[in-house]
C-alpha cells in the first residue's frame, strides 16, 4: 500500500527507535522522507539504509536557527512539506530528589521547545499548500504518572495539550494535529536507562502481553498521518497494549 505517494515527510528522532522505524515505513509507502536527528552520523546511516527516497539532515530541534535551516533545506530539496512527525525526545531517569533546574531545562528544551519550533516552521509551510498532517509522539506516562522522570512526564503532558490547541488553530487550513502515546517501548534510548528493567512490571499491567517495540507503534503514527485520518484531529491515540485505558 502506497498511502504516502507524492508526499514529503519530516521525521525527527530518525536516527533510532520509533523515529527511525517511522521514516522507514513512510518511505516504503511512497513518501520522500527527510530524516532528522542531532546524531548526524546515525541519521545519515538510517537514511542511506532506507534508500534514495530518504535523505538526512542534522538538526538540534531546540535551536531556532537550526530548525530554520532544516526547513529551508527541505523546501529547497523537496518543494513542500506535507507531514511532520515529532519523534525526537530525551528519555531521562532522574529521581525527584536529584532533579535540578538544569536537568529540567535540558529535557524541556528538546521535548517541548523543540516541538514548538518544529510545528511553527512546518505548519507555516503546510498552510501555504492548504494541507498537512502533524503527528507527535507523546507517552502513556502522562496518564500513569511514571516515577523518576517528572520533567519528561511534564513535557509529554505539554505535547498532548499543545496538540489539542494547535489542532484548533490549524483546522481551517486542512491540517490535522494528533499524537500517539506509546507505553514503555524497547528502543536504544530506553536501553540506556534504568527503564530497561521495568518491562516485566509493565507487561503485568498490559491487556496484551509482550514487550513493545517500534514496529508496534508506527502503524498508529502512519494512520494518523494518512488520508484515512482526515476527520481526526486534536486526539491522543494510546499504543500501549492496553496498559492505560481512558
Amino acid at each position: 500500500m502506497k498511502r504516502f505517494e507524492g508526499r514529503v515527510a519530516i521525521v525527527t528522532g530518525a536516527a533510532s527507535g520509533i523515529g527511525a522505524e517511522t521514516a522507514k515505513r513512510f518511505a516504503e509507502e511512497g513518501a520522500v522522507v527527510a530524516c532528522v536527528d542531532i546524531d548526524e552520523s546515525g541519521v545519515q546511516g538510517k537514511a542511506e539504509a532506507i534508500g534514495e527516497s530518504a535523505y538526512s539532515i542534522a538538526c538540534d530541534i531546540g535551536d531556532p536557527k537550526s530548525v530554520a535551516a532544516l526547513h529551508s533545506t527541505v523546501l529547497d530539496k523537496s518543494g513542500k512539506i506535507d507531514i511532520l512527525v515529532n519523534a525526537a525526545a530525551i528519555v531521562p531517569f532522574v529521581p525527584w530528589a536529584e532533579l535540578d533546574f538544569e536537568e529540567w531545562r535540558r529535557v524541556l528544551r528538546v521535548n517541548l521547545d523543540g516541538l514548538f519550533l518544529m510545528c511553527r516552521a512546518s505548519s507555516d509551510a503546510m498552510r501555504k499548500n492548504g494541507y498537512g498532517r502533524i503527528v507527535s509522539v507523546c507517552s502513556n506516562s502522562i496518564f500513569a504518572g511514571t516515577p523518576n522522570m517528572a520533567h519528561y512526564v511534564a513535557s509529554k503532558g505539554g505535547v498532548l495539550t499543545f496538540s489539542r490547541a494547535l489542532a484548533t488553530e490549524l483546522g481551517g487550513d486542512e491540517i490535522t494535529v494528533n499524537c500517539v502515546c506509546p507505553g514503555l517501548t524497547d528502543t536504544e534510548g530506553v536501553q540506556k536507562t534504568e527503564h530497561k528493567n521495568a518491562f516485566e512490571f509493565v507487561e503485568m499491567l498490559q491487556a496484551i502481553k509482550g514487550r513493545g517495540t517500534p514496529p508496534d507503534i508506527v502503524p498508529a503514527i502512519a494512520f494518523l498521518a494518512s488520508e484515512e485520518a482526515h476527520w481526526i484531529t486534536g486526539q491522543a491515540l494510546n499504543a500501549d497494549a492496553g496498559m492505560v485505558r481512558w
